[in-house]
């Protein structure tokens, strides 16, 4: 109950502070993208309820002569690259904490499909809210594989508490302003710990 208070007064406070940001950014992702301004897609929340996750989009509908769209690498363009380096692409979130779909911290919004490949990972992972941030987004994110962001994830349930969540945004400020890196020594705790909980669990 005080986690959803605190997401509740987070997810309004931010949004009436960031909200000449928002405005801008639609005006801008408008202009330089055009319609849609929000992309939605598809998420699984706590214990796998699905999800309609909303962001600023990013990319282009650019296509070949094929008329197949680019990857993603092609159509994301230096505005959807810093929008998704600044994180500021997921400011329209704040609205899915808003309503109850996710935490201000927690593991990021997985798709469907995933879950399956992940298997017990997958369910665990599934355990709690997913989150505006949170621990494998501070300690590495795009330069970590999918497999170090999952034991990440896993590590932050298990000693999940208030002081780490005060960290995680703290450090979510700083990773906004300084650019991503890949923290060792929290990834080599996370990796110790998905070890023993594969010992035990044989």
């Amino acid at each position: 109950m005080l986690k959803r208070l605190f997401d509740v007064l987070f997810a309004i406070t931010a949004g009436l502070v960031a909200l000449p940001i928002l405005l801008l950014l639609g005006v801008a992702v408008r202009i330089i993208l055009g319609s849609p301004v929000i992309f939605n897609q598809e998420r699984a929340g706590k214990e796998r309820r699905l999800f309609r996750m909303i962001k600023f989009r990013s990319m282009s509908t650019t296509r070949d002569r094929d008329g197949k769209l680019l990857n993603d690498a092609e159509r994301t363009g230096k505005f959807g690259y810093v929008l998704r380096r600044s994180r500021l692409d997921e400011l329209p979130e704040l609205w899915n904490v808003l309503i109850g779909d996710m935490s201000v911290i927690g593991p990021r919004p997985i798709l469907p499909d995933k879950i399956e490949v992940l298997g017990e990972r997958g369910l665990v992972r599934c355990s709690v809210k997913p989150g505006l941030t949170g621990w494998a987004q501070v300690n590495g994110n795009a330069k970590l594989t999918d497999d170090e962001k999952v034991d990440l994830d896993l590590w932050y349930i298990e000693h999940r508490n208030f002081l780490t969540d005060i960290l995680i945004i703290a450090k979510t400020g700083l990773v906004m302003v300084c650019g991503e890196k890949r923290n060792e020594k929290h990834l080599a705790q996370a990796v110790s710990a998905a070890m023993n909980r594969e010992i035990r669990h044989f």
